[in-house]
Formats: C-alpha cells, sequence, structure tokens
C-alpha cells in the first residue's frame, strides 16, 4: 500500500541491493529469526524474494504484496481501462478457488495483448506468490490482511515524516535514534489487526503446506 508520500530514495544498482536485502535477512537470522520456524513472508520486491528463498529454502510460502502489483498494472495500463482492470484484480483477490483466480488474470491479459501487450506481458510474472494466501486455503478476512506490506509501509511513512526536517545527518548513531524515535511515534498508531482471532488457521495452513512439500520431496 502506498503511504501517499513521496519518500526520498537512495537509488542502488541490483547489486547492491540484492547483497544489502540479504545482508539483512542474515543479520535478522543471527539475531534469534529460527530458520526452522514455519512462516509466511509477506514482501514488496523480487531482491527480497531471492534473499529470503536462499536463507529459508526455496519452497517458503511467500506472499508478494497485492497492493504493489495493482500499482505496477495500472500505473502502466491507459487511463480508460484502469476501471476495468482494477475491478478484474479485486474479483480475482477475493476468489477462494486459486485456479480460478490464475485464469482470471490470465484471461485478462489475453484480452488486452493487442492494446498493450507491456501491460498484458507483466500481469502474470510472480502470479504464484501474489496468490499464496489463496492457495494457502486462509480464511477471506485473514487473507486481505496478510495480502499486502501495510503494516510496515505505514511504520516507514511514520519514520519519514518524524525524520525529513533533519538537514544534516552526523553519523550512523544519529539516524537510528531517529528511526527509533520514528517508531516509537508509530507504535501508538499501530491496532491489532481485525483477523487476528483466524491466525491459528496460518499456523494449520504452513503446516499442512510443510507436509505437502515434504511428500514431494521424500
Amino acid at each position: 500500500m502506498a503511504t501517499g508520500r513521496s519518500t526520498p530514495v537512495r537509488v542502488e544498482g541490483a547489486t547492491e541491493n540484492a547483497a544489502a536485502t540479504q545482508a539483512l535477512v542474515d543479520k535478522l537470522v543471527g539475531r534469534g529469526l529460527d530458520p526452522a520456524v514455519l512462516r509466511l513472508f509477506i514482501l514488496d520486491g523480487a531482491k527480497a524474494l531471492k534473499a529470503v528463498k536462499a536463507r529459508f529454502g526455496k519452497l517458503t510460502p511467500i506472499q508478494r504484496c497485492q497492493d504493489h502489483k495493482a500499482r505496477n498494472i495500472l500505473e502502466r495500463r491507459p487511463k480508460k481501462y484502469v476501471g476495468s482492470v482494477r475491478k478484474t484484480l479485486r474479483k480475482a483477490w477475493e476468489m477462494d478457488e486459486v485456479l480460478e483466480a490464475e485464469r482470471l488474470f490470465r484471461d485478462h491479459a489475453k484480452r488486452i495483448q493487442r492494446e498493450a501487450p507491456g501491460v498484458s506481458g507483466s500481469i502474470p510474472k510472480g502470479l504464484d506468490e501474489i496468490l499464496t494466501v489463496t492457495r494457502l486455503r486462509l480464511p477471506f478476512e485473514l487473507r486481505s490482511s496478510l495480502a499486502c506490506t501495510n503494516a510496515i509501509e505505514n511504520m516507514q511513512g511514520t519514520i519519514w515524516r518524524v525524520t525529513r526536517n533533519v538537514k544534516r545527518w552526523r553519523d550512523a548513531s544519529m539516524a537510528l535514534r531517529w528511526a527509533a524515535a520514528g517508531m516509537i511515534e508509530a507504535k501508538a498508531g499501530l491496532r491489532r489487526m481485525t483477523s487476528h482471532r483466524q491466525l491459528p488457521a496460518l499456523r494449520h495452513a504452513l503446516v499442512e503446506h510443510h507436509a505437502r512439500d515434504a511428500l514431494k520431496n521424500a
């Protein structure tokens, strides 16, 4: 989900980005994130996806942010077709059967192939990760909560707002202090997600996912 703020970022090449992402994942493991524990990772970029799979295994369930996917598609779509695309995306997200959702995506890509080949080609990309919460057969409310990176992006938006007036960064420790201040402010606005009572369904789904993968590799 976009926070509505234009956040200045440092532009890095793909190699630097991948290395930084891998270093972050490794640091989290070093601080106690156990790779043996079953988890669903919710990400918004290919670099993070590669780093997670490299550290936690290729079969680790990963949900790519649906809001990012929708934005990437809609930004490249001619304006007169935005409404129909948004409707198609919403319908796919709400479907309970993953095969039906995938079929809807691919059918729509075929329909617009002639008029917008670039957009058509981008729709099926990352489809497996885009529909992970559906494939895990989670309840709809829980799927809605876990299908995007809203929670972390909202916190990042608060950190940006808190730090945007700093004119001179003296050192890294100063940046960390300001980031911590932003997190403390963001904490005041955090709320328990409405579907928290359905979280046991996620644990059950992850256990089943792991069991199916174990049978495949037996």
